[in-house]
């Protein structure tokens, strides 16, 4: 779960409940994690958001998760532009706050009990700079299924996985080039968890839902392309000094 901040660029995260989807139970717990090797996705690592500053500004560039969240219609695309241009003005709140203090708790679990490391690390998409991605987890199943972790705290029980949060995972299996992800959620009273461990499901990869994501992206990279064009066609042109 990623909080973004008070830069202008950058996009709230969701907490909001959405669609339906089809909930996979997570499999039994693996006795010990396996290492991932080094792998062509590690050679696409744009920044790490230790470096508070520099993750967010290498995230303004580009479409991250975050944004393509809120991508499910033309109508959406524009909106996003929009957000992505004059900047949202959220800097966060407790909610948010909560769910950062709580995220290396969880993290935690979801290694131990699954074997997936934690990672803080900024990813761009294969041939593709300005797709961006930062996945809560990254690992490798004895299987050689390629994993991911998406960690999520909720003030409200889920009827079913938000459809936001489905686009946020689809969008990170694609710019990691993932086979699954297991979502994991804690849901908290006045900010106190309610359980002792959290609750997770499996969500797998699902091609169509990506295509439909990388065009909607596609889509709002062109948008603000052209806004920047625009913009500098408007500009005056700089004073020359000799005359």
């Amino acid at each position: 779960m990623r909080q973004n901040g008070q830069v202008p660029h950058d996009l709230l995260a969701l907490f909001d409940l959405g669609e339906e989807t089809g909930d996979m139970l997570a499999p039994p717990v693996r006795a010990a994690p396996a290492a991932l090797p080094v792998s062509a996705h590690l050679l696409r690592i744009v920044a790490d958001s230790t470096d508070r500053v520099a993750w967010l500004r290498a995230r303004s560039q580009g479409i991250t998760a975050t944004d393509v969240a809120k991508l499910a219609t033309e109508k959406s695309v524009h909106n996003a532009a929009r957000e992505k241009i004059n900047g949202s003005g959220f800097g966060g709140n407790p909610y948010t706050d909560h769910g950062r203090a709580r995220e290396p708790e969880i993290a935690a679990w979801v290694l131990a009990n699954y074997g997936i490391e934690p990672s803080t690390n900024l990813f761009h998409a294969a041939g593709q700079p300005r797709h961006l991605a930062t996945p809560d987890g990254l690992g490798l199943a004895g299987n050689g299924v390629f994993e991911l972790a998406e960690i999520k705290t909720t003030s409200k029980p889920w009827r079913s996985i938000p459809r936001s949060y489905l686009r946020q995972i689809w969008w990170q299996q694609y710019v990691l080039g993932a086979d699954r992800t297991l979502l994991v959620w804690e849901e908290h009273d006045n900010f106190v968890p309610r359980n002792a461990v959290p609750e997770c499901r499996w969500i797998d990869r699902d091609d169509d839902q990506i295509r439909i994501l990388v065009g909607f992206a596609d889509q709002l990279i062109d948008l603000l392309n052209h806004q920047r064009e625009r913009e500098r066609a408007a500009a005056p042109p700089p004073y020359d000094y000799g005359r």
